[in-house]
Formats: structure tokens, C-alpha cells, sequence
């Protein structure tokens, strides 16, 4: 089973996304793959927050910024895979060194790759990423074409996944796959 949730920032979706990842797993194997790469005292706060959040659920973390589908060198494809976040690699894919450096044009495709592989090999798999495309402000280059990336990157696991779920101001909203969510839920 491949779970997709997306939405706004800060909208409970990795707690929303533990708390299904726990009931897929049905006490098998769990893994929390960990894809933000800290830079800053705001970065390590909810990475603390994170953790403390999923503390006595089970979870194995892996922690993985780059190169998502490395996960199988670590953990039982016959587990459940909880992939928090792909916002977070594909920015790591995408600026490897820093972000003064030239976007990386390949990266899309190796999340995608990457991603697709999790959600082919996994037992289960649940992605969550930021939903960042609903204002209608303009942005610079470098921010558009990270925002076009992650578009890719979600309109691809969507279409993959067997149930795709918004999460918008503390609301679940099932675009896909409810039938098959509210059987197992």
C-alpha cells in the first residue's frame, strides 16, 4: 500500500502520516526515513520536535538526504517506510553543496526514481510532502523552479500511490483511494 499526503506547512502532516505508517506496519517492521538535512537552529528545533512527536511508536529512523531508494541497504522491503519529507530531498538533491550553487537539473529525475523505487520495493510506503503551490505571488527563478520540481515530484507519487490525502487546516481531505482508506481505517 503507498500513502500520499500533502499540505501546507506545519499542518500535522508527519504526525498524521506516523500515525497511518503505524497501522499499515500492523507491528512489522517500521522505518521513519529522515530526509532534512539540518542547516540551522530552526532546522535541528523540529527535527528535536520530530522526534520526541514519533518517540515509543516503533520506529527505526534512517536518515537519508540524498539518494532515497539507499534505504535498502539498511532496512526489510517487507516493512513500512515512512518518507517524511520529500520537500526536503528534493532540496538536497537539488543544491548537494549549498544553495548559492547552480541547481542540480537531474535532480527531479533522481527523486523521482528514487521515490517511485521506495513505493515499487516497500511493503508499504507513505510519502508526505508540502503543499507550497496555492498562493499566486510570483517568485524568483530559483524558487519557481524549485516549486515546478516538487510539482513533478507530487503529481508522479499521486498518480502512483493507492491513496492520496490533504491535510488543510487540521481537515483530511481524500482526493483518491478513500474507499480503500476508510477499509483499513
Amino acid at each position: 500500500m503507498n500513502i500520499f499526503i500533502s499540505g501546507g506547512s506545519k499542518n500535522g502532516k508527519s504526525s498524521f502520516g506516523q500515525d497511518i505508517a503505524v497501522r499499515l506496519s500492523k507491528k512489522g517492521k517500521l522505518y521513519y526515513v529522515a530526509t532534512m538535512i539540518p542547516y540551522d537552529d530552526e532546522d535541528r528545533v523540529r527535527i528535536a520536535r520530530h522526534i520526541e512527536n514519533r518517540s515509543g511508536m516503533g520506529f527505526e529512523t534512517i536518515e537519508v538526504g540524498r539518494n532515497i531508494s539507499s534505504i535498502f541497504e539498511r532496512a526489510d522491503e517487507a516493512g513500512t517506510f515512512l518518507v517524511d519529507s520529500t520537500t526536503a530531498l528534493l532540496l538536497n538533491e537539488m543544491f548537494p553543496e549549498s544553495y548559492e550553487a547552480e541547481a542540480d537539473p537531474t535532480a527531479v529525475t533522481r527523486c523521482i526514481e528514487g521515490l517511485l523505487e521506495v513505493a515499487n520495493r516497500a511493503g508499504n510506503a507513505v510519502f508526505v510532502s508540502d503543499y507550497i503551490y496555492s498562493d499566486a505571488a510570483r517568485y524568483d527563478s530559483f524558487t519557481e523552479s524549485y516549486r515546478r520540481s516538487l510539482a513533478s515530484i507530487d503529481r508522479v507519487l499521486a498518480q502512483k500511490c493507492d491513496v492520496v490525502i490533504e491535510a488543510s487546516v487540521g481537515n483530511r481531505i481524500i482526493h483518491k483511494g478513500k474507499t480503500i482508506y476508510e477499509k483499513m481505517f
